[in-house]
């Protein structure tokens, strides 16, 4: 679907990138359908028990969402520093932020229709999208989060209301850019989660391990979510081999631990999987984890996807047996 060469030589685009699709109108559509019940197999075969549509239709985690906003010149984007230092282009905003109509609801409702299991749709951040943006509009960045978080906040009102169980925010420039997500990061967050009564997650990493190599030793920006009213965090520690103290620091959260490599396509045994989460458990209950992948798994190939998916589900299925009378 997607040109994979293409797509390894840029970073994840923020404006449309019409040109990484090999598949063109009138097919794309039918084809992105076809695609999207693969993926959903492959996650049901794999085991897990809560499934993503595999983000078919997506360029990327935040283009999909922030380019269908009005507010957003499409046909002159800007450029902003991506969090690896590099200039990209970006939405360029020249007036209100506003949605002008659901952007994932078709795609909640495709996948409810093609699974029997809980279901979990994502969402860019509203931090995470002032951050990539040009902001010719606003007196402030705060400004412009707010607003991307109210048009947030009308979107997962309606991804639950088509019929999602889940919805994850992702928010990885809240870990990139610490000061400015101290200064209101939250409070954009928790605009975004405003009278929202389902499932929420909040995503937070160190970017794509085949973009971004060199993963610090912890999270500058993670025990500031204990205030955040989302009811799951989700965070990466296989890659960093991140030391699992901090967990502490979020009382009362459910815990998606990522616990699968990204930056190889070495399929990790159950029982590597199982090590991971024990440095967890050192500091949380067992109730508080769900396993969950580092990040997204759009640069590996199929067969490394799948493989680390059902270790994934092995190990989960251990765990429980061996805690089950804890």
């Amino acid at each position: 679907m997607i040109d994979r060469d293409k797509l390894s030589k840029q970073f994840p685009p923020r404006t449309r990138a019409l040109e990484l699709w090999r598949i063109t109108e009138p097919w794309l559509e039918e084809a992105q359908n076809d695609a999207t019940r693969i993926a959903i197999q492959d996650q049901e075969r794999a085991g897990l028990d809560i499934v993503t549509d595999g983000e078919i239709r997506r360029e990327s985690y935040s283009n999909h969402f922030a380019t269908a906003l009005d507010g957003i010149d499409l046909d002159n984007p800007g450029q902003a520093k991506d969090r690896s230092g590099e200039t990209v282009y970006v939405p360029r905003i020249v007036g209100p932020i506003r949605r002008r109509h659901p952007v994932g609801i078709e795609d909640v409702r495709f996948l409810r229709a093609n699974t029997d299991r809980a279901i979990k749709m994502t969402v860019p951040g509203p931090f995470t999208m002032a951050q990539q943006a040009q902001n010719d509009h606003y007196a402030s960045e705060r400004e412009a989060a707010l607003d991307y978080a109210a048009a947030v906040n009308e979107e997962i009102m309606d991804l639950f209301a088509a019929g999602a169980d889940y919805v994850q925010l992702d928010e990885p420039y809240m870990q990139a850019r610490p000061e400015k997500a101290n200064e209101y990061g939250i409070e954009a967050l928790n605009r975004a989660l405003e009278g929202v009564a389902g499932k929420t997650c909040v995503h937070i990493c160190f970017g794509y391990a085949a973009l971004i190599h060199e993963r610090p030793a912890g999270y500058s920006f993670l025990p500031q979510l204990c205030h955040a009213h989302c009811n799951q965090v989700s965070i990466e520690t296989a890659q960093s081999n991140l030391d699992c103290t901090v967990l502490e620091s979020l009382p009362g959260k459910q815990i998606l631990l990522g616990v699968l490599d990204l930056s190889t396509e070495q399929v990790e045994s159950a029982e590597t999987i199982k090590s991971r989460v024990r440095k967890a458990l050192e500091h949380v209950d067992p109730e508080q984890i769900l396993l969950a992948s580092d990040c997204g798994m759009k640069y590996l190939s199929r067969q490394a996807a799948f493989g680390k998916m059902a270790s994934m589900v092995q190990a989960a299925r251990e765990l429980r047996e061996e805690y089950a009378g804890s």
